[in-house]
């Protein structure tokens, strides 16, 4: 097997539909710098490798929708000196992959409140979904200061206004009336959710979205993910039946 993850590849291409959004809960970064004797930033810095493994392996893969979560509202109540830290390397990944994105065809969006983000990186994040937009091979979501049920709720407060307002009437109020405000609206749900360090949860991430999404769940620490790992997972994928409530006949 080639380091690439050629050969997966190829199995992929024969195996089946592959799915169209991908979503990755990026963890370990601290246990790896820890593991290593280092201080938590050089985790997240070595973390940054891996998002674009993960971002070329999506392109290679076929994958339409890539969708990775990068930093939680709960993340906030981190020391400030590392929050500072990750923040930086916010900056730093735009001013790098900026320009490598906007060729490899990679629109870039971002989930989350952005208002909690110093306006220096609020205008680097502008930047860079402006310099990407219109990208046709790959929808690259950054879930920045994300929380799916402050998601929910701001989703539900619109509702809420609209039908005040007179422009939503009450029974046209359903599902995807909610789902047309979230932050992923016109996206397709995630097919597959990736979470790495072998932990079994999903932290507060797409919790409306991964209804029916496969969970395939890793001990790769993040800064040792590659596009191999993310191989294999979608042939992990492709081996499932999905079912969504129904039974095979």
């Amino acid at each position: 097997m080639t380091t690439d993850g050629a050969e997966l590849l190829e199995r992929i291409r024969a195996g089946g539909p592959v799915p169209r959004h991908v979503a990755i809960i990026m963890d370990g970064n601290g246990r790896w710098a820890r593991e290593r004797h280092l201080p938590r930033p050089l985790g997240h810095r070595a973390g940054m490798r891996s998002v674009r493994e993960g971002v070329e392996g999506a392109i290679a893969a076929g994958v339409e929708v890539l969708t990775l979560f990068a930093f939680s509202e709960e993340n906030w109540n981190r020391p400030r000196a590392e929050i500072g830290a990750l923040m930086g390397l916010l900056d730093e990944y735009i001013a790098r992959e900026t320009e490598e994105l906007r060729a490899s065809g990679v629109e870039v969006h971002v989930l989350g409140d952005v208002t909690r983000l110093q306006p220096a990186s609020r205008e680097a994040l502008d930047r860079l979904i402006d310099a990407t937009r219109g990208g046709t091979r790959l929808v690259l979501n950054l879930a920045i200061s994300y929380s799916s049920r402050a998601e929910i709720a701001r989703a539900a407060r619109r509702l809420a206004e609209d039908v005040v307002q007179g422009r939503l009437a009450l029974e046209d109020v359903d599902e995807e009336a909610l789902a047309l405000r979230l932050y992923t609206a016109g996206l397709p749900d995630p097919d597959l959710l990736v979470r790495t360090s072998g932990e079994l949860r999903v932290s507060n991430f797409l919790l409306w979205q991964i209804a029916y999404t496969e969970l395939f769940m890793t001990p790769v620490l993040w800064p040792d993910f590659t596009r191999r790992h993310l191989f294999e997972a979608v042939l992990a994928y492709q081996g499932r039946e999905r079912r969504f409530g129904r039974v095979t006949a």
